[in-house]
């Protein structure tokens, strides 16, 4: 398979995996239960992860990833978003899908609209304004916010957030798509401020230094995380080898030596509750929506 192909076939499983899992998020079923079948899923596929499934429930629009022992039960009144990345070879498929347990139709609905919206402009030339707008207008069409400081991006081999930034608003960016880009548009509409914020207790990680570790444990931890070649990773995946309390302190530790960052999870400044949606798209003169099944 050349490249084109890679990122097709991971699109693929990706779209089958969202699609999967959207289907377990049901009211009385766990967070962690979903995530772990949805996991399977992937490498069933024969998928790898280009960062683990994220499950973020109401006013936090990304980055919840299950914890070791996740308590959370879904619940009438939820709205739940899934995000599912997936690697052939490095080249990666990213997918998003919000799922409505209560009275969010259309807030679900903005966000895809938004999303279908801007894919039908994809062609080599089109402006990230043009996007951005396009995006802005349909959610603030349903009387929502787009979430301004969260945006598509590019993907590339082994890069899971590469260079364009698509934007959720009209920023004025004169840059174009051009003919081969694979991007990952992802509209984000709120409730609330439209704006998110970093907050605590990550469990999302990926090494972006290399150091030399003195502590046994952490040196240990270390050479496992290196399997997963400088993508995100999560506790989760390191307590199945290893007691909690040791990951925790070496995480801790990796932190403080700046050789890991952390992605916390981002909620909505004024709580208000978020949807989102994405596909990847390869573009050409017709485009490839690689994700869409």
């Amino acid at each position: 398979m050349d490249a084109r192909e890679k990122y097709i076939k991971a699109g693929r499983i990706a779209g089958e995996a969202l699609k999967y899992g959207a289907s377990l998020i049901k009211i009385g079923e766990t967070l962690l239960d979903v995530t772990e079948k949805v996991e399977q899923k992937i490498l069933d596929l024969g998928g790898e992860f280009a960062f683990p499934p994220q499950i973020s429930l109401n006013e936090i629009a990304a980055h919840y990833c299950a914890d070791p022992k996740d308590p959370i039960v879904f619940k009438k009144g939820d709205l739940v978003k899934l995000d599912v990345g997936v690697m052939i070879d490095g080249y990666i498929g990213d997918t998003a899908i919000s799922v409505n347990l209560g009275e969010h139709e259309d807030l679900v609905k903005a966000s895809r609209e938004a999303l279908d919206n801007a894919i039908k402009l994809i062609r080599p030339g089109v402006t990230l304004s043009e996007l951005g707008k396009t995006i802005h207008n349909t959610i603030v069409k349903y009387g929502y916010a787009p979430v301004r400081n969260l945006s598509g991006h590019g993907l590339n081999q082994y890069v899971f957030h590469d260079r364009p930034s698509i934007p959720n608003f009209d920023t004025g960016d004169k840059t174009i798509l051009e003919k081969g880009m694979v991007i990952a548009i992802e509209p984000f509409a709120s409730t609330g401020a439209g704006v998110i914020y970093e907050s605590s207790s990550a469990n999302i990680f990926s090494v972006v230094n290399k150091k030399p570790v003195r502590n046994i444990i952490t040196r240990e931890i270390l050479k496992e995380i290196e399997k997963y070649r400088n993508m995100p990773f999560t506790t989760r995946w390191l307590t199945r080898k290893f007691p909690e309390p040791k990951v925790n302190f070496a995480l801790r530790e990796l932190q403080h030596m700046n050789i890991i960052r952390s992605y916390p999870p981002l909620p909505d400044e004024r709580k208000g509750y978020v949807s989102q949606a994405e596909h990847t798209i390869i573009v050409d003169d017709e485009p490839i929506v690689t994700t869409r099944i």
